[in-house]
């Protein structure tokens, strides 16, 4: 059954992300955030794609709009969205294994899209193979942070929603 707007589940779902978004505006080291861990969720327990796209791209530019926009903007959001694309192929197959095997693809197809966006779209690096690998070289040592942050924040948000389902069942039936 699909939710609907103001639903029980809606507003638990819909609250989760936004406390998952607004994480991003308390100091944390850099690129531990919960983007692919929103997207994910999003993508697995909304049963309307628009929700899985809407609510956490939305949750994400308001904490943008706070945080400041930026110039890689663009491949954040693509990658936002190819991971709610991830998500999808997980939603009939939910397991530990499964969302942190997702969690982890994310994580990678993260680094590939915005690192190539940074060398394609910015200045600091020569426009050939050289720099191209200077780019991708430079942001490993970001990437652990990533892939823990995600890590992080998939179990986190998956984590919570399954306890709130056991436990207060009522708070996420849908009518």
């Amino acid at each position: 059954m699909k939710e609907k707007i103001f639903s029980n589940k809606f507003l638990v779902l819909t609250g989760l992300i936004l406390l998952a978004a607004i994480s991003r505006l308390i100091p944390h080291p850099l690129n531990f955030a919960p983007i692919t861990g929103m997207a994910l969720f999003a993508a697995v327990y909304f049963d309307e794609k628009k929700f899985a796209f809407a609510v956490p791209i939305l949750a994400m530019f308001l904490s943008d709009l706070i945080i400041g926009l930026h110039s890689q903007m663009v491949t954040v959001y693509l990658s936002f969205v190819l991971i709610v694309g991830i998500g999808f192929l997980i939603k009939n197959k939910k397991s530990v294994g499964t969302v942190a095997l997702a969690s982890v693809s994310s994580s990678i197809l993260f680094f590939v899209i915005t690192n190539f966006g940074m060398w394609a779209l910015g200045t600091m690096y020569a426009k050939d193979i050289t720099g191209l690998l200077l780019c991708y070289t430079a942001a490993i040592p970001f990437f652990q942070n990533t892939l823990l942050g995600d890590l992080f924040y998939t179990g986190l948000l998956f984590g919570v929603y399954e306890v709130v389902k056991v436990k207060l069942p009522q708070t996420v039936k849908v009518r």
